[in-house]
């Protein structure tokens, strides 16, 4: 029977399952209406990116009964598929499951774990934190259908998340995606949800704990993918880099993997080492802020270091600032994607290690410089919808199970993967070949920014920007939606620069799956793209430049960017 949020509050309040502490909160909003009605409305929608929210009570928020309800939805469709105990699934049996440093994460993975457990599936959880990417490893290793994942990646600190993965390592398609969804809608959240005692799971072997055998398995295979010792031998024991994991689950295994690679001096930023899901030294734990760089930057200057390495909270994400003549400037996501390319590009060609039929794959909002880089080496460039799940049902389709052969991945969003152990982006794979890369420049005498320098004067000055327009209030989602029609239905002739194509991913694009994205191929070979977020009520808009020089490629972003915050507005 559907409720409405009145009577969704009410039956929280009287259910027997909700615990005091959570009736306490409940309470505390009697007489807030408007609070009441954003809080129970609607279940938080679960896609292909899975559940995001802030925490707090209530059927639209992060918390126990909200991971229950999904993973019970979860566990339909991996019982529907024969993946529990004693099931006869092609794909795998059981659950791998992995969390990062914010707060709850941990109980929201075990309470994931106690839901599945129930239901007869076997559940394979780390014993504490870890990197994103270890989870999508992991889901392969261990032979698992599905994974789980409790982390908000970037967000504020009020906010969590809960991303699921199918046996391939890559997070849920559309297709599995909208099945959990209509089993989540036929179940009620208190009386259908079958659930155990934690413990009592783990003692009877229905969850099993993964530690450091499963890092060591994760580590060599991240090595592997480094393309020479060459130049870390020359110079890594004289270089200096300075880490941040802003508080999160990057702590150890970045170091680790740098450690072991051999580089002398690994400067810790030690406000920022401790996990910490309040992120006190942060406004926001991301890697893609210039702010969030203030502790790391201070550092790099009393060390006199040439590199900066910071990865988000779940470590899935890698950003990075170089040091140039002029001070130290932070790389785009774009750039660090660009410099990673060409490494790899001409180190693999100086060494004869270049495979038959190799590939690269990034989203469509992100650089075409990369088209160029790739082009100019002869490796085929496949562009992707955003989500790292489209680059690896690539990897999947065409290395896999193909003839050709994928050396790198990318999204602007500094979200990086360069083998095919996992099928997600990578912060300890990218903090390793960004430190590589710089090597590789060091040994030449340059820094890693003039590399960036050397790139722009061979292919030409490319600059890309990305921001977002959010919407407030408990409406956000459908005004949002609807500025999204609009700009559908009113088609512009002119974003800052002409508008000589759009492509509106709502339709029947050859290769690309239906995503609410439309994109604008402008003059001078610009592009904007427009997108809702899959997680936040915002509408994000990417601004992809380009022009002979510096300042004429600053000239069109700044023309472009003016024009769509009006066109939004």
């Amino acid at each position: 029977m559907k409720r409405n949020y009145r009577e969704e509050y009410e039956y929280w309040l009287e259910s027997k399952v909700v615990d005091e502490k959570t009736k306490e909160e409940l309470r505390a909003l009697e007489g807030n209406d408007q609070e009441i009605e954003g809080r129970f409305k609607s279940m938080l929608t679960f896609g292909t990116a899975g559940l995001r929210g802030i925490m707090g009570a209530g059927i639209g928020m992060m918390n126990v009964y909200t991971v229950r309800y999904a993973t019970q939805g979860l566990a339909n469709l991996i019982i529907a598929n024969g993946g529990q105990l004693g099931g006869k699934s092609k794909e795998g049996n059981g659950v791998a499951i992995a969390h990062d440093s914010r707060n709850n994460s941990r109980l929201f993975a075990e309470e994931a774990a106690a839901v599945l457990a129930a239901n007869n599936i076997k559940v394979y959880i780390f014993d504490d934190m870890r990197p994103t990417p270890e989870l999508s490893f992991a889901v392969r290793e261990t032979g698992s259908i599905a994974g789980i994942n409790i982390t908000a990646s970037h967000n504020p600190k009020e906010y969590n998340g809960y991303k699921a993965y199918w046996a391939d390592g890559a997070q849920l398609g559309p297709e599995h995606a909208n099945i959990v969804s209509a089993e989540i809608a036929k179940v009620d959240i208190f009386k259908d949800v079958r659930t155990m005692d934690y413990n009592a799971a783990v003692a009877e072997g229905l969850i099993e704990i993964l530690g450091d055998p499963m890092d060591e398995t994760y580590i060599g295979k991240v090595m592997e993918t480094s393309i020479t010792r060459k130049y870390i031998d020359q110079v890594a024991k004289d270089m200096k880099i300075v880490f941040t994991p802003f508080h999160g689950a990057g702590y150890k295994l970045v170091p680790e993997i740098l450690r072991r690679q051999g580089y002398g001096a690994i400067i810790p930023v030690e406000e920022q080492m401790i996990p910490d899901g309040n992120f006190p030294t942060v406004k926001s734990p991301n890697p893609e802020n210039t702010e969030g760089f203030a502790l790391a930057i201070e550092y790099a200057k009393k060390y006199d270091a040439e590199l900066v390495i910071g990865v988000d909270p779940d470590s899935d994400r890698c950003g990075a600032v170089v040091k140039a003549k002029d001070g130290y400037k932070i790389l785009s996501g774009n750039q660090e994607a660009c410099l990673m390319l060409d490494y790899i590009f001409t180190v693999r060609k100086e060494l004869g290690t270049m495979p038959e039929k190799p590939f690269v794959c990034k989203s469509i909002v992100s650089t075409v410089m990369a088209d160029k880089i790739a082009a100019d080496n002869g490796v085929k460039m496949y562009d992707v919808l955003t989500g790292f799940k489209f680059i690896g049902e690539k990897i999947k389709d065409l290395d896999e199970n193909g003839d050709e052969h994928f050396l790198f991945g990318f999204e602007e969003s500094i979200g990086f993967l360069g083998g095919s152990y996992a099928r997600d982006k990578d912060a300890v794979y990218a903090a390793m070949m960004m430190a590589e890369m710089a090597c590789y420049y060091k040994a030449q005498g340059m820094s890693v920014y003039d590399g960036l320098m050397a790139l722009y004067e061979k292919y030409g000055y490319f600059v890309e920007n990305t921001e977002s327009t959010v919407f407030g209030g408990f409406d956000s989602n459908e005004r949002r939606e609807a500025v999204m029609a609009r700009i559908r239905e009113n088609a512009p002739e002119e974003i800052g620069l002409k508008v000589e194509g759009v492509t509106d991913y709502l339709g029947d694009v050859p290769g690309f799956t239906k995503s609410n994205v439309l994109f604008y191929n402008l003059a001078d070979g610009c592009a904007v793209a427009v997108r809702p977020s899959g997680t936040e009520p915002k509408i994000k808009t990417y601004v992809m430049a380009q022009g002979a020089t510096a300042e004429e490629a600053e000239n069109n972003r700044k023309a472009v960017r003016e024009a769509i915050d009006a066109l939004l507005a």
